[in-house]
Formats: structure tokens, C-alpha cells, sequence
């Protein structure tokens, strides 16, 4: 397996739960991801313990663009946020949102692993990865500043 990974860890000026709650809203994702053309949740299950989100995402650019299919597990004892791929463009995926408040803030890491079933793409994915990853932190980081600050 020819998997690419990344990890960032940051401190963003918002609580813990409003940070959580930003990235469990993958409906809005559209509205400030960059690439993310489309995003929509198809299944929804909530316990007291945990969450499960099976959900659609679909990015590129107009004409060169895939939808894939996710499953988001969140741990409400843990403040963890775990993603892995169900359908589409990705061969492997798993990604981790690790939360701990810090007066106020969170630190946030964030791990990622991931390959692309087309060789080529992987390969570009890969080359251009750390890029893109800061991209989309950074609007996370901007989304939070903006709707709780």
C-alpha cells in the first residue's frame, strides 16, 4: 500500500464543543472548504457515548471532480473524530481530530492517511498534499474565529 500521511496540531481560539460541533457539520463544508463543492450527511446516528455520520463529500474543481463516501465516528468521552472511507475515489482513508480544551482553546491534531485508487492522482496527491492540508486548516481556523469569536 502506497499511503500518504500528514500531521498538523494547532491552537485555535474557540472552545472544545464549538470546535467539535464545526467539524461534525458536514453539511456546511460546501460553504468554506476549499475544493469541497458539495457535502451532505445520508445517515445520522447519536447515543449518549457517540456519534456515527455517514456522509457524502464531493470535490475537485467544475469538470474534474469526485464524490466519496465517509463514515465519521465521534467519541463524546474521548473528543475524538475519526473518519474512514466507505466509497469512492480513495483506496484507504483515515483521518483523526484529536480536541483538548486549553484555557478557552483547543489544541487540535489532526493525523491522516490516505491513497487514491488512480495511481497518477496518488502520486500528484501526494506531491501537493501538505499544501492542501494547510489550505483546509486554515479555513477550518477562519470558520471557528468567525462564527464564535
Amino acid at each position: 500500500m502506497s499511503t500518504s500521511s500528514a500531521k498538523l496540531s494547532r491552537v485555535i481560539d474557540c472552545n472544545k464543543n464549538n470546535l467539535i460541533s464545526l467539524v461534525l457539520d458536514i453539511q456546511k463544508y460546501k460553504e468554506f472548504i476549499p475544493w469541497c463543492l458539495d457535502s451532505y450527511i445520508l445517515e445520522l446516528k447519536d447515543s449518549q457515548s457517540s456519534q456515527e455520520i455517514k456522509a457524502n463529500l464531493k470535490v475537485g474543481k467544475k469538470f474534474l471532480n469526485e464524490t466519496f463516501s465517509s463514515l465519521v465516528l465521534y467519541s463524546k468521552k474521548e473528543d475524538l473524530i475519526t473518519v474512514t472511507n466507505i466509497d469512492g475515489p480513495l483506496k484507504y482513508l483515515k483521518n483523526e481530530w484529536n480536541f483538548k480544551e486549553i484555557n478557552n482553546s483547543t489544541l487540535l491534531n489532526f493525523n491522516i492517511e490516505f491513497e487514491l485508487k488512480n495511481n497518477f492522482f496518488n502520486l500528484i496527491m501526494k506531491n501537493s498534499f501538505d499544501f492542501g492540508l494547510n489550505k483546509i486548516a486554515d479555513a477550518f481556523e477562519q470558520r471557528a474565529l468567525k462564527l464564535f469569536k
